[in-house]
């Protein structure tokens, strides 16, 4: 099973990275069986609030339908690109007592993810 928060280590690259303009958060969702999906909407439901009040915005949302490369055991249910105007905005977001409170039923909900914070460049070049 894969970790639902970051470990130490990650939080703090991500608090410590120089990166300074918009990351987009890409969020690989697989739930759990059962009202695994009832749950994690409980906290979409609630958590657009508070990203939107951050001055991000959720760029697409969709049902994950094929692996075309990669593990095919590896499925996932649901893919979410989320904005947010920089890296401190994410944090200050996470770091709150309702954000907190609100994280119970996305751990209610997933049975492992993946997020990954994609920064926007020209070109396909790094």
């Amino acid at each position: 099973m894969s970790a639902i928060r970051p470990n130490e280590q990650q939080f703090l690259e991500l608090v410590n990275s120089t990166e300074q303009g918009p990351v987009v958060m890409l969020n690989l969702l697989k739930f759990k069986p059962g009202d695994g999906a009832a749950s994690y909407g409980r906290y979409g439901d609630a958590v657009v609030k508070m990203i939107e009040s951050t001055g991000g915005e959720v760029l697409w949302l969709g049902r994950a339908d094929q692996i075309l490369i990669g593990d095919p055991a590896e499925t996932w249910d649901a893919v979410v690109l989320v904005q947010y105007p920089n890296r401190k905005a994410f944090v200050e977001m996470t770091s709150t007592k309702e954000y907190d409170e609100t994280h119970a039923h996305r751990e209610a909900g997933l049975e492992r993810t993946v997020v990954i914070a994609c920064t926007p460049r020209v070109g396909l070049g790094v």
